[in-house]
């Protein structure tokens, strides 16, 4: 029998992994999940979900809500993806990574089953998370989407609240070219009878949620209908956020850890949600709201968004990877570090669209192009030629660390370095 080392290789290197190959990973069906729940006994229909999509903020929305939930005193699940260091940071419960004898358990009882179906990394992930936390009999979990919604394989589950945090462009291959189309997909999270929530729409996006949301007869709540934005400050560590509802007028003055200005919107969903479970009989006091929220890292352990891991000068580690998350980051960094100029450490994976991410950057700042060490990843001569075109100008390097030591030598005390691009340059950072 394998141990976990071994079994985390298996995993890796036998089954399809969308953060490894790409789009050849990607199965555009239910299939194989329900197959895989099925010989499991159908965890998913024996636990409690709150289900979330959305091209950015989802990661962060998951981790609030889930500290939130703990923090209220809920036993709460919490399934993820991708990890940053260690795989067990995909499925936890109240914090805790899953327990490596389940997964060498689980990767033996179902290795039959694997063989015969040939199912995808994230497929034998979802199964596992649901699995464990049916197993370990979580009062709730919160589930965020891999990728996309109506075909993911997280869509199986029948969940108390739906949350769909944004729309932009991403993964524009799998999921369509347009607004619209992208918006299809994360609808497809909408399930019949239950409650939608919608963090941001657009012109474009809100037909589509209100097409899907009427046929499943689903409650669909907006929440920049609902809730307003009245004061927002961001320091570092923290984030200062006033928000009102604008139905019963009480204002909440939020203290978040996780402190990039862009969480404002998805603070605003989670008080969307948090109402919506609360009206659902759960019991979330406003200690255990607040308190949660200034511990989300402690509690879920969330890393990688505008997560300090520096000074003098400051390091900054955000996982931002597409326009919309590198145009926030460009955002907090004109408003924290007004006279210090940036140091980027940046790499991609290949199957972005890497030309509309370039277009943003400024070209006052130093580069540091780099490269994640997995078949998907830009290789840094070519993110640096790219670069040319927006006169973009920097060095080139192998490896993230020697990329950030280049950065550190060359930065001033008052200058900022951040290392961004991909979830997977984050992840070969030594720290």
């Amino acid at each position: 029998m394998m141990d976990y080392a071994q079994t985390l290789q298996h995993l890796y290197e036998q089954l399809p992994m969308f953060s490894r190959i790409g789009a050849a990973a990607y199965k555009k069906d239910l299939h194989n999940t329900y197959a895989l729940c099925e010989a499991l006994g159908n965890p998913q229909e024996k636990i409690k979900t709150i289900h979330i999509a959305g091209t950015n903020g989802k990661g962060s929305t998951s981790h609030m809500l889930a500290a939130i939930l703990q923090q209220a005193g809920y036993k709460t699940g919490l399934y993820t993806s991708p990890h940053i260091k260690d795989f067990g940071e995909r499925i936890r419960i109240n914090g805790e990574m899953i327990s490596e004898q389940f997964v060498v358990d689980f990767v033996a009882q179902t290795q039959d089953l694997c063989e015969t179906i040939k199912p995808s990394f994230f497929e034998v992930t979802v199964a596992m998370a649901l699995a464990y936390f049916a197993e370990q009999e979580v009062d709730i979990a919160v589930i965020e989407t891999g990728l996309g919604g109506r075909l993911d394989s997280t869509n199986i589950i029948q969940p108390l609240v739906s949350v769909i945090t944004n729309i932009g462009y991403d993964h524009t291959n799998l999921l369509g070219n347009t607004l619209e189309e992208i918006a299809g997909q994360k609808a497809g999270i909408i399930k019949e009878n239950s409650t939608a929530i919608i963090g941001e729409a657009t012109a474009c996006t809100l037909p589509v949620f209100i097409k899907e949301a009427n046929e499943k007869e689903a409650k669909l709540v907006v929440v920049p209908a609902q809730f307003t934005v009245e004061y927002l400050e961001s320091q570092p560590g923290l984030l200062l956020c006033n928000i009102r509802n604008n139905k019963t007028g009480i204002v909440e003055k939020l203290r978040c850890d996780l402190s990039g200005l862009y969480q404002s919107k998805n603070l605003a969903t989670v008080l969307a949600v948090v109402e919506e479970l609360q009206r659902q009989q759960f019991r979330i006091s406003e200690t255990a709201l607040h308190r949660a929220l200034e511990n989300v890292q402690q509690l879920t352990g969330l890393r990688g968004r505008w997560e300090h891991i520096g000074q003098k000068p400051a390091v900054i580690i955000d996982v931002a990877h597409n326009a919309a998350g590198m145009a926030q980051v460009i955002l907090q960094l004109a408003l924290d570090y007004p006279h210090s100029r940036p140091h980027f450490v940046i790499g991609f994976v290949k199957d972005k669209d890497i030309k509309s991410v370039l277009q943003l950057m400024p070209a006052n700042a130093a580069y540091y192009f780099t490269n994640a060490h997995s078949p998907r990843a830009l290789p840094h001569a070519v993110l640096k030629e790219m670069a040319k075109e927006f006169l973009l100008e920097g060095e080139g390097f192998d490896d993230v660390n020697l990329a950030l030591s280049a950065a550190k030598s060359n930065a001033l005390e008052n200058d900022v370095i951040i290392i961004c691009g991909s979830f997977f340059i984050a992840a070969e950072i030594n720290n």
